[in-house]
């Protein structure tokens, strides 16, 4: 997905939360602030987006969006567990009805046998306590892998959460 795609999916995302009169959040590690970018790339954005979080150590992930030491030492920092907290955590401290969360290893280096260079887990959190979290693997470079986050993460949220 080039950069006018997803400025498409993200005015789209963005004319969604206007209906509903609500904001979105994200709390952002291997994409880095990707998210907050799209998002900001929109004019009037400020009227749905209010603010964002790199979370990129496990430090920041526990000081800006509440992850438990806990969990980052049972599950890592890339994994269903730290998701979750990510995403509502980040949405409590946003005061935002919406949240993505993303954490994964997007290489070249950094890749285990088990979640290799590729691997990334998202949670998008909702109203009512819904979280929808989910592992997904992309091929490529480390841009590709973190343009493929970014736009993984805004088709879910318009797809599972905001057109339905």
């Amino acid at each position: 997905m080039n950069d006018e795609q997803l400025q498409q999916l993200s005015r789209r995302i963005g004319e969604q939360l206007k209906k509903r009169q609500a904001t979105v959040t994200a709390a952002e590690s291997c994409t880095g602030g990707w998210i907050a970018k799209v998002f900001t790339d929109i004019s009037g954005s400020s009227a749905w987006f209010e603010r964002g979080f790199v979370t990129y150590s496990n430090e920041a992930k526990q000081q800006m969006v509440g992850v438990q030491d806990t969990t980052l030492q049972q599950h890592g920092a890339v994994s269903e567990q730290t998701v979750r907290e990510m995403a509502t955590g980040a949405a409590k401290a946003a005061a935002a009805e919406y949240a993505i969360a993303v954490s994964g290893i997007a290489g070249p280096e950094g890749g285990t046998p088990d979640k290799p260079v590729g691997t990334l887990w998202f949670a998008i959190a909702g109203p009512e306590g819904r979280v929808l979290a989910q592992r997904q693997i992309f091929a490529g470079d480390r841009d590709a892998v973190r343009r493929q986050s970014v736009a993984w993460a805004l088709q879910t949220l318009l797809n599972e959460f905001l057109i339905n």
